[in-house]
């Protein structure tokens, strides 16, 4: 495949939309990215300008991030970068979008407490729930995370 894959660093801009399908869970959320630079004149950072972008994530990547992400976190995501061009109303417009493939928080500037997520085992409604060795609540029960 000839995609591009970035990492980019930045900040979560907006709240995360999530909306199920029949494919499978989307979620799309802005993204803020500034570049900073050590001003050796002042001795002090300065921030530079500040480029954003629109990240979709898709089924339990999507999943994970509704249930994960605020506005204003910093984040880690990398993906393939694809960029748009459209005209409306006479204008030019880009677009410039990231397909994530993982996400994660910038652990340089906080913590952060990983629940791994335990997928849904296959359904047993063919067996009786004593063979499992398992109470009947949980055959079949819904993926839940674990602390």
């Amino acid at each position: 495949m000839n995609d591009t894959m970035v990492t980019v660093v930045g900040n979560v801009a907006t709240n995360v939309e999530y909306r199920e399908s029949v494919a499978g869970g989307m979620a799309r959320f802005r993204f803020a990215v500034t570049s900073r630079r050590w001003d050796k004149q002042s001795g002090s950072w300065t921030d530079g300008h500040t480029s954003f972008y629109t990240v979709f994530a898709w089924r339990s990547l999507a999943v994970n991030l509704a249930g994960s992400v605020s506005v204003g976190e910093p984040l880690l995501v990398h993906g393939r970068l694809k960029v748009r061009e459209e005209e409306r109303d006479g204008q030019r417009r880009t677009s410039v979008e990231i397909d994530a493939v993982a996400v994660g928080h910038d652990l340089t500037r906080g913590t952060s407490a990983f629940r791994r997520v335990v997928k849904a085992e296959p359904n047993l409604t063919d067996r009786p729930a004593e063979r499992t060795g398992r109470r009947s609540e949980e055959v079949g029960a819904a993926p839940v995370a674990v602390p």
